[in-house]
């Protein structure tokens, strides 16, 4: 029955949210049980990372699992993703200011200027940002819907600067297999995206 399947997302949405919490948890657990290794502030900075780009995987995984599955309420699960890798690109960014430059700006402005992979990271986290203010709904009513969905067309410049950010970040240790398989990811997913939209836009 209807109300049954809606009660069965709405525990499942709650479910989901949960999970969203899991990796700062268990960040927060390591952190006060010595269990980030030797280099506390250099696992939590690179563990951040790596779930801010976990969860973009997932924001542009959401509408090909909604076609292939035929379960358009996965959708609601997007806007919690892409407030979830919003919220870990915070925490990495924290870290950064925090542990690497003690929260000195001047300090901060210079390593923009010397290392690429920082203002191309801090680029991203800019581009995030009106995505993450404008996730409401009142948002889409207040910009209406066309212009929301070409601001929101910004999710797409995202994985480009992530993982240049990512690639020069490992270049200084040239271990790249990490990037390549991240990369193997969102270029499929974008692809598949660029496919629908020709599928739509030139129907055979």
């Amino acid at each position: 029955m209807p109300w049954r399947r809606f009660l069965l997302w709405q525990h499942a949405t709650s479910l989901f949210h949960g999970l969203l919490t899991l990796p700062f948890i268990w960040l927060l657990w390591a952190l006060f049980n010595d269990a980030l290794g030797a280099n506390p502030a250099e696992a939590l900075s690179r563990s951040t990372g790596d779930w801010t780009l976990r969860f973009l995987c997932l924001v542009l995984a959401v509408s090909p699992l909604r076609r292939f599955t035929r379960l358009p309420e996965l959708i609601r699960f997007r806007r919690s993703l892409g407030l979830a890798t919003f919220y870990y690109a915070c925490l990495h960014l924290l870290c950064y200011a925090w542990f690497d430059q003690g929260f000195e700006l001047n300090d901060i402005a210079k390593d923009l200027v010397k290392r690429p992979f920082i203002w191309l990271g801090m680029l991203g986290f800019v581009f995030m940002l009106p995505l993450a203010v404008t996730s409401s709904n009142a948002a889409v009513r207040r910009l209406g819907a066309n212009r929301w969905q070409q601001l929101h067309r910004l999710v797409y410049l995202l994985p480009l600067l992530a993982l240049l950010h990512f690639y020069w970040m490992r270049a200084g240790k040239n271990n790249f297999a990490e990037v390549w398989a991240y990369a193997g990811v969102l270029v499929s997913l974008l692809a598949y995206r660029i496919w629908y939209w020709l599928q739509k836009k030139f129907p055979a």
